[in-house]
Formats: C-alpha cells, sequence, structure tokens
C-alpha cells in the first residue's frame, strides 16, 4: 500500500471509534481463513461488525467436539473471534491463547484452546449466541460472532470424477473436509438438514446492515453454505445493505481447481439465483480477464473493483491493510451519500 493510501486509512481508523457515529454496520459471512481476512481487515475501517459462520466442519479439532459431544463445530468460530481481536498486547495475547492447539500424544492432541473454551460455556450456558457474546467480551473482540444455524450441519455435494479411476462418474461426497480436498469437479452442495434454521441474529443482522460481504474463502464448503439457509438467503435478497462479493486470489486445490473469477460467480448464481450483488472485489493480478468477469458481476446486478489486495510476498494470501482500504474505499464510492447513520 502506498503511503498516502495508509495514511488516509489510519486517519479514518481513528475517526470510526467503537459505538461512534459515522461508521457502516457490517455483516460478514463465510469460513475459515477467507472469513479471517475479512474480518482482520473490516475490523479496521468500521467498530459496527457482525461475522456470520458456517457450521457445517467435521474435520480435526471441530470434527472429534461435534462428533463426541453433539455440538456446533466451533472451528471457523474460534477463528473468527480470533481475527476481530485487537492489535494491542490483549488482543493479540488471546489471539494466540484461543488459537493455540495442544500437543503430545494424548486425548488432547489437535484440539484448540478456543474450541474446548467454546464448547465449555455452551454447556454451562445452554446458548449458542450468549456463549459466543462472552468468549467475545473475555478476548475484547471488535465485533460480533454469529453461527449461521443453531444447529450442525453436514455437507454433501455432487461431484464429477472424485474416483480419479472414473473421472466422467458423478457421485455423492459427503462431509466437508472431503469436499474441500476433492480431486473432482465440485458440481452443486447442499446441505443435511436441507432446510436448517437461521440463527434470529444472525438474520436481524443482515437486515439491519448497510454492508454485508460474501467471501472470501472456500467456495463451495464456506461461502456458499450460506445461502442454502433459507431463512438467511431470504433476508441477503431482501436487506436494503449494498452487497460485495469478495473473490479468493486463487482457486482453491481440490474443490474450485481451474476455476476463473468469474466462473465463481456463475456457480454461485445457480445456488442463489435471485441474490444480486452491488460490487465484486478482486485482486487486479489474479484476473486474467477482466472483460469476462465485468460481465459476469452485471449478470448478478454489480460492478468490479479491482485493487491489489494480496500479500507483497507473493503468497496466496490477503493483506489486511490493502484489504481494509480496499473495503473502504469501496464503502465510500458506493456508499450511501452523507454520514452512515
Amino acid at each position: 500500500m502506498s503511503s498516502v493510501a495508509g495514511r488516509s486509512l489510519r486517519l479514518r481508523r481513528r475517526r470510526l471509534l467503537p459505538g461512534g457515529k459515522g461508521q457502516p454496520k457490517v455483516v460478514a459471512l463465510g469460513g475459515g481463513r477467507g472469513l479471517s481476512a475479512s474480518l482482520t481487515a473490516l475490523r479496521r475501517i468500521t467498530g459496527d461488525l457482525t461475522a456470520v459462520v458456517t457450521v457445517a466442519d467435521d474435520g480435526g479439532s471441530s470434527g472429534r467436539l461435534r462428533a463426541e459431544l453433539d455440538v456446533l463445530p466451533p472451528g471457523d468460530l474460534r477463528k473468527a473471534l480470533a481475527a476481530l481481536c485487537g492489535d494491542d498486547d490483549w488482543g493479540q495475547t488471546w489471539s494466540r491463547v484461543v488459537q493455540h492447539r495442544f500437543g503430545g500424544e494424548g486425548q488432547l492432541n489437535g484440539h484448540a484452546v478456543g474450541n474446548l473454551l467454546i464448547v465449555a460455556l455452551w454447556e454451562q450456558l445452554g446458548d449458542h449466541v450468549a456463549a459466543l457474546d462472552l468468549v467475545g467480551k473475555l478476548l475484547g473482540a471488535h465485533g460480533r460472532v454469529l453461527p449461521m444455524s443453531a444447529v450442525p450441519l453436514q455437507l454433501q455435494a455432487q461431484v464429477r470424477g472424485h474416483d480419479p479411476a472414473l473421472p466422467e462418474e458423478e457421485s455423492t461426497v459427503v462431509g466437508q473436509a472431503t469436499v474441500a480436498l476433492t480431486p473432482g469437479e465440485v458440481r452443486e452442495v447442499r446441505l443435511v438438514p436441507s432446510d436448517p434454521p437461521a440463527v434470529p441474529e444472525a438474520v436481524a443482522a443482515v437486515l439491519d446492515a448497510d454492508w454485508v460481504v460474501v467471501g472470501p474463502g472456500s467456495w463451495f464448503s464456506s461461502v456458499i453454505p450460506h445461502l442454502l439457509v433459507p431463512e438467511l438467503r431470504q433476508a441477503l435478497v431482501e436487506t436494503r445493505a449494498r452487497r460485495v462479493l469478495s473473490l479468493n486470489l486463487a482457486p482453491q486445490p481440490g474443490e474450485t481447481a481451474g476455476f476463473s473469477p468469474q466462473r465463481h460467480l456463475e456457480v454461485l448464481a445457480r445456488h442463489a439465483p435471485k441474490l444480486a450483488f452491488d460490487v465484486v472485489l478482486a485482486d487486479q493480478d489474479a484476473v486474467p480477464d477482466q472483460q469476462s468477469l465485468r460481465e459476469a458481476a452485471e449478470r448478478l446486478g454489480g460492478t468490479v473493483e479491482l485493487a491489489r489486495v494480496a500479500a507483497q510476498d507473493g503468497t496466496p494470501r490477503h493483506d489486511p491493510e490493502r484489504l481494509a482500504a480496499a473495503y473502504d474505499r469501496i464503502f465510500r464510492m458506493h456508499g450511501r451519500i452523507g454520514p452512515w447513520r
């Protein structure tokens, strides 16, 4: 980021203090590293931020806790809370603590501290939202974290060529962890149960937002699942908020291998044909065919904003300051005229 852009963002951040006027209400949807990247950027430009997180994970520590205790998978919720921690000593210390994984060879091996803390509070309070709010208060999180549904969900996908020996055969692949790593072509995903209830606070946040940000993240296993929860999908269609679709920096090995940026838009539209977007944000160095992307964005009702949002070390990850500057510019250029409510 240029020194001028960085100075402008720092000045704007000082104006947007938590609870202050002049800042947008932002809701970000996703899961895993993609949502964490978005939240780390967004907390730099607004103090009114809510994360709505997928709950279909069935791998690792989350999968073990889900199977043993019949609870929501806490992993993506933990990552979102860690991303909302501040840059001060308190925030960074707690971010490291909740992300810490136990080693050794015992039953705690591989479990993250934050996963255990979240599940313990769920059992103590009997309320998913109240428990996550309490963890957020402990961490000093710059925003709120909500699950998209209050029931654990199973992800199923129709995949062509899941078995490399049968490249033309289509089969049903079960489980988020398996879908994310399939060597085949994901054609469609669905949730089980097919009509899960949305968390009411998540629906309310979307309807009350000024901006809704969808993505980046694993397209079929973290982004599209939000569009398969009927009440949440309807809220996304009906909200008066402006909507941003934030694209990944590169196709994900497995579920989106070989996908162009515009193909990401096309498969999302197949799963939620009534959902429109105002802006599609993409890294300018990750779009070889800008015209095709603009045409795909127009079919969703939006325009394309290109910016350098990737880390400068060449790795396929977002730079928080660059991404924050891109969101800030979009909110100012495409938002309502005058101060935020």
